[in-house]
């Protein structure tokens, strides 16, 4: 995948793209697999300050967190670059998402199956914005691998909101997830709506 020269007379499109979801289902596992850029992380370690507030119930491995945003870049195209901005997942830090939210062209949820109800406050977050999105589950080792009509139902999609699966680890599956998404945006009409201020719930 051919990366970026600044050095070009040649302009690429540039895309914003949010990467969100709930707390540990991957998103800066995900900038990190696709970025070509070393990726902007803003992580912190886990201490007991957070103990019953953050569920580590399915990765109690976690030990650290986004406390404001992820950043990385990534040339799927030789005219268009994405810039992938992730969101912090934990509810205290919702109050971001407004503004990473400005400028952006769409989103990918990411989910994980053992969290189901962990995504349903980004859902919400881009349908109230009108905002296009997929949702890419991912596949963490070990967890039951649902078919997507039952992701769909589960988490009550609209038919046009594509679901695809990844392993955010990987920077092959994670790309097509960032790909299905272009693709998404190119062949369905934006729907204007009004931001609107608040947390994603």
């Amino acid at each position: 995948m051919p990366a970026y020269n600044s050095d070009s007379d040649h302009l690429p499109h540039a895309l914003k793209i949010l990467i969100a979801g709930g707390f540990g289902v991957g998103k800066t596992t995900f900038i990190t697999a696709t970025s070509e850029i070393t990726p902007l992380r803003t992580e912190e370690l886990l201490t007991a300050a957070g103990t019953g507030v953050d569920d580590l119930a399915g990765v109690e491995a976690k030990t650290t967190t986004t406390v404001a945003l992820d950043f990385g870049r990534i040339t799927i195209a030789p005219a268009t670059v994405l810039y992938l901005f992730g969101t912090p997942g934990q509810d205290r830090f919702w109050f971001l998402w407004d503004k990473l939210c400005h400028g952006a062209l769409g989103a990918v949820v990411l989910v994980d199956t053992r969290r189901l109800p962990d995504c349903f406050a980004a859902v919400d977050f881009f349908e109230s914005r009108r905002m296009r999105f997929l949702v890419a589950v991912n596949e963490f080792d070990g967890a039951h691998r649902y078919e997507p009509h039952e992701v769909r139902q589960a988490l009550g999609l609209r038919p046009e909101v594509p679901i695809v699966t990844c392993d955010a680890r990987h920077q092959r599956s994670a790309t097509v997830v960032l790909l299905t998404l272009v693709q998404t945006l190119l062949t369905h009409p934006a729907r204007t709506h009004p931001i609107q201020a608040g947390n994603p719930t």
